[in-house]
């Protein structure tokens, strides 16, 4: 992070006031935890899920902090201290402002990725094909909330051609509170389905917050949409320059049923030498036609995409003696479980060996889509199921005395662990693990 900016500046984009400190003293990044703050840095107090940085700042001081970014009615004493002070009505706000101006001030093309699955794997990809044309930058791991994204639109850089953001959402408002910092040239939306349902109640409110991106287009920017989506393909009605995606003979960038993957955009085909899974060639489709919006050419596209590399924990394949494993723990709602489930049943080898754990946030609809749980690994031919979490139990009760599949169950992964791994060295096959990022299935691996 380099924002070149001045203490007196940084109080002009944030609407603070400089209570102590020289306003032409040089800010060029901030630090968010006091533990790590060194001599001369620039330390923000952030309130979070858990903690309140406010009661930090005695110990940022304490390390050498030079500027400090706090609230006007939660600021300690400062009394003794030669650090310069900057007084916000609000630290998030602050930040955010700081990182939009940042964003405004830099001549890169933007494309900002929301939807309720793929995003990442979208980012990803986006990201390796941007590559190829220039310097391109993007948020990391999981910062793509309202604390992620203006940190990682901070990151921007001169030296920079393009930006790509993914933005996550769990309430109504977030796609909008982000969006508006990131202002995209490009809004690309993969999907609406049941994700967050704890918080937005329904699959509308879902559609409504993720379309929230199309308000903050920049102007003349372009919207990228799912149009094999049922709720997205109402952005058909859309009124800007759009370019849609899908296997629907409508899209305009049209996925073809091949085993590498390829399409049609403007009576053209193309080919790339790549397979993919079927949701994956959508996830393709959404980078391909974001990077033609921004104006990336075709060997762009195609060198981007075979040099993409998938994210850890996302499908992600090994195999241990007999046994193929498809590792998917990232985190997990009722769509990606379906997939994942679909890719197992279509898996050669066997057994199929699905080790489900709860998916979260889904409010008065968990029952139901653990339920249908059951359905899914019916339909897909999976031999055993080894179910945990407190609301796996539903899909367990449906799937007892059933018999088409052999279930284990218990609240923990602890309480089948051992005859897992007595059915994996007896039997290999193909083994899916599957749950919500808090389950933390990937430790499984580690007991098997």
């Amino acid at each position: 992070m380099k924002l070149n900016l001045s203490l007196s500046k940084l109080a002009s984009i944030t609407g603070g006031t400089v209570l102590s400190g020289d306003p032409q003293m040089p800010v060029s990044s901030f630090v968010t935890d006091s533990r790590v703050v060194k001599p001369g840095d620039c330390f923000i107090a952030l309130k979070g899920l858990t903690h309140d940085a406010h009661a930090f700042i005695p110990q940022a001081l304490q390390n050498g902090a030079k500027l400090i970014v706090a609230e006007k009615d939660k600021l300690p004493s400062v009394s003794g201290s030669s650090a310069a002070v900057l007084a916000v009505a609000d630290t998030l706000k602050a930040l955010q402002e700081t990182a939009k101006y940042h964003r405004l001030n830099s001549t890169l093309k933007v494309a900002a990725i929301t939807g309720s699955n793929g995003k990442s794997t979208t980012k990803q990809m986006l990201k390796s094909i941007c590559e190829q044309a220039g310097e391109t930058a993007a948020n990391t791991g999981n910062f793509n909330n309202q604390f992620g994204v203006p940190f990682s639109l901070l990151e921007i850089q001169p030296k920079h051609q393009y930006g790509v953001f993914e933005l996550g959402a769990s309430h109504p408002g977030d796609i909008a509170e982000t969006a508006s910092l990131a202002v995209p040239d490009v809004a690309v939306l993969t999907n609406v389905s049941a994700a967050h349902l704890e918080f937005f109640k329904d699959l509308e409110t879902v559609y409504r917050t993720k379309t929230e991106i199309v308000d903050c287009l920049a102007p003349g920017g372009t919207l990228v949409y799912n149009a094999d989506d049922e709720m997205l393909c109402r952005l058909g009605a859309y009124k800007g320059k759009a370019i849609s995606f899908g296997f629907s003979p409508a899209a305009d960038l049209r996925v073809l049923e091949t085993e590498n993957f390829s399409f049609i955009y403007k009576e053209q085909a193309y080919v790339i030498d790549v397979r993919l899974e079927r949701h994956d060639k959508l996830n393709a489709a959404a980078a391909c036609a974001a990077a033609l919006a921004l104006g990336l050419f075709m060997d762009e596209i195609k060198k981007g995409l075979l040099s993409y590399t998938p994210m850890p924990m996302r499908l992600e394949r090994s195999k241990r003696g007999e046994t193929e494993f498809i590792l998917d723990c990232y985190n997990a709602n009722p769509a990606s479980m379906r997939n994942a489930l679909e890719i197992l049943g279509r898996e050669k080898n066997s057994p199929r060996i699905a080790v489900l754990g709860d998916m979260k946030e889904l409010g008065e609809n968990s029952k139901h889509y653990h339920r249908l749980v059951a359905r899914w690994l019916k339909d897909n031919r999976a031999d055993y199921a080894f179910l945990a979490g407190e609301e796996m139990k539903y899909a367990a009760q449906v799937l007892e005395g059933d018999g088409s599949v052999r279930v284990f169950y218990a609240s923990t992964p602890k309480g089948w662990t051992s005859e897992l791994k007595a059915l994996l060295a007896r039997r290999g096959g193909a083994c899916l693990l599957k749950a919500s990022r808090g389950m933390q299935f990937e430790n499984i691996l580690k007991e098997i």
